[in-house]
């Protein structure tokens, strides 16, 4: 048995991976059209800071409710089909809260986008996996670089609709068919027929011949580490998405154009650490990228806590943010790759709980930093990369062994 497996680079799996790339885009960018015309939906529809609070949790709220379903609905449809239905859905969804005249109905259309775009998540990466295994190499961190792309290219387009006075109704309209289109027409070129079943071996015992019966206990110890390494990452990017402007303004009087650097700075470093995440992961092995992402996230943001500057704390959040970078596709690679679950499963429930910790994690902050401050509430995030160092063993030491074990088990 060989330690890789040799690259094959067809031309179906390049145009593969091109389409998964599409609907990563896709997917970041419909949603994040709507995040800044929320002010004004606010005001069309008389909310206060607390009814709108409650409100705008719809949409994750939807997320967790359907999470779980994506699985089933993956294997029923596969994962490319499910990816695109979830796309349209998500865009009905989010043009249908845009132009909501009520508040119960702007909830329900939140909620329906929210759970399309669970779907979508989960159907996506699937996808992007299996284009990942029939190229023989690491890729996924790409996607998700690409998801980070559309995200930032939906908010321009948002930014630009504000600036030009374009009605809410039209705007999201032209995001939704476009972004529609984009995804019909990636559909494709995505990999023909269902996912096959997953007959992958477990990443900790790669010698093993493919599991043929239902979960252990290890394995479900093993997804429950996974699901504990996806939640540090989200916990991470979250706390710097919530609270990176908050400290630096607040804790450090910084400037307010400076506070949000920190937020940038995290962002910024994420992307290039997901751009760089595959030849890494290729050559180093999935275990030994975690561990470094793990000690630069401890080290980094635990110096800039212990020694409090604006420039350190800048810094600090760049390093959670390189730290954390290629934490979530390798739980989900690795969930993916687990005996003895149905196709699809481990990525849903590494999916569903991670948004569930997205969901927690901003009022758990909240709650410790009335106790002893918000820059005793941010120790949070070097914890989290001492958790992926203590569970960095669950994850392949090689990429390629991995594979080449399922791919090739004599």
């Amino acid at each position: 048995m060989s330690l890789r497996t040799p690259p094959r680079d067809s031309s179906a799996a390049r145009r593969a991976r091109a389409a998964v790339a599409a609907l990563f885009f896709t997917n970041g960018a419909l949603f994040a059209n709507i995040l800044p015309r929320y002010p004004e939906i606010k005001e069309a529809l008389g909310l206060d800071n607390a009814a709108y609070g409650f409100t705008v949790i719809a949409f994750p709220a939807g997320a967790i409710a359907s999470g779980l379903a994506a699985g089933w609905i993956i294997r029923w449809s596969g994962s490319a089909r499910a990816a695109v239905l979830g796309t349209v859905v998500t865009a009905a969804g989010v043009l249908a809260a845009g132009l909501s005249p009520t508040l119960v109905l702007f909830v329900v259309a939140l909620f329906l986008a929210g759970a399309a775009d669970a779907i979508t998540d989960v159907a996506q990466n699937a996808h992007g996996l299996r284009v990942q295994r029939e190229m023989g190499r690491s890729i996924l961190n790409s996607f998700h670089a690409v998801w980070s792309i559309g995200a930032v290219t939906g908010g321009a387009m948002a930014a630009a609709a504000i600036a030009l006075r374009l009605p809410l109704g039209i705007h999201l309209a032209v995001s939704g068919a476009l972004f529609v289109t984009l995804a019909l027409v990636a559909f494709r070129f995505t990999l023909p027929g269902r996912d096959p079943e997953n007959v992958a071996v477990a990443p900790l015992d790669p010698d093993a011949a493919p599991a043929r019966r239902g979960p252990s206990a290890r394995i479900w110890m093993m997804l429950a580490a996974l699901v504990l390494i996806a939640t540090a990452g989200t916990t991470v990017e979250d706390a710097g998405f919530s609270w990176a402007a908050l400290y630096l303004r607040g804790d450090l009087d910084a400037a307010p154009a400076l506070a949000a650097a920190g937020l940038i700075a995290l962002v910024g470093a994420q992307f290039v650490g997901r751009l760089i995440g595959d030849p890494l992961v290729d050559r180093f092995g999935q275990r030994t990228v975690a561990i470094a992402g793990g000690l630069v996230l401890a080290i980094g943001m635990g110096a800039a806590l212990l020694f409090p500057s604006v420039p350190g704390t800048i810094a600090g959040f760049a390093a959670a943010g390189l730290g954390v970078a290629t934490l979530v596709p390798a739980a989900m690679a690795g969930a993916d790759a687990l005996p003895g679950l149905r196709h699809g499963t481990g990525l849903a429930i590494v999916s569903w709980l991670m948004r569930l910790g997205f969901l927690l994690s901003p009022p758990l902050v909240g709650l410790v930093s009335d106790g002893i401050g918000l820059r005793g509430a941010l120790v949070i995030m070097p914890i989290m990369g001492v958790l992926v160092l203590l569970l960095s063993g669950v994850l392949p030491a090689r990429q390629g062994r991995r594979q080449a074990s399922a791919d090739d088990p004599d």
